[in-house]
């Protein structure tokens, strides 16, 4: 692991090697949204309907720079909005799969579709849900806030929380760990 990849206070990568190692051989990353690319919050107005999403624009940054390397990113999530398509239009992100009951059976299908096994991918959930998509991951990624359970089923957990930056220190993680990132912030420099 090189000196310039700072280690994380909740997970330091010197505790868990494992995570660098399976970060370097990661060919799709696999995220939830609730509570992964926002904050788990869900804004209801007064139509009873879902009204309002953040999203960190540093996860943004990190999900095009993974493309941008030919990593492409998947969203499996068990809720439908049209923010979060709006979103990922936005991003470029092309294998969405929303309103999703059987997550594993959205990732099967998004791992065929590319020709990739789950040892290939990096899958990031928050809660129970998430449990059968990261069961068979090759690294298996859970944000600070994260429940217990999921952050003990994780080779990774986050410093950030979900929709805080989580998802950046992920891409991060994966970028220095394929010995990309160097490149890249010097690109972002000149």
């Amino acid at each position: 692991m090189p000196s310039a990849f700072n280690t994380h206070n909740t997970n330091p990568l010197t505790q868990h090697p494992q995570a660098w190692e399976r970060a370097g051989k990661v060919k799709l990353l696999v995220l939830d949204v609730d509570g992964v690319l926002t904050n788990g919050k869900v804004w209801i107005g007064a139509d009873g309907k879902e009204s309002l999403k953040a999203f960190d624009i540093q996860d943004g940054l990190g999900i095009k720079l993974l493309e941008r390397c030919g990593i492409p990113t998947a969203i499996i999530t068990g809720r439908s909005s049209k923010m979060v398509l709006a979103r990922c239009e936005e991003l470029g992100i092309k294998h969405v799969h929303m309103g999703v009951e059987n997550k594993a059976i959205a990732l099967e299908q998004t791992l065929k579709s590319l020709g990739l096994t789950p040892a290939d991918c990096a899958v990031m959930g928050d809660d129970w849900p998430d449990f059968q998509m990261m069961k068979n991951a090759g690294l298996r990624i859970c944000p600070a806030q994260g429940h217990e359970a999921v952050k003990e089923f994780a080779h990774f957990v986050t410093t950030l929380g979900g929709g805080k930056g989580a998802v950046r220190e992920v891409c991060d993680l994966i970028l220095k760990a394929q010995d990309r990132y160097n490149e890249l912030l010097i690109q972002a420099r000149a």
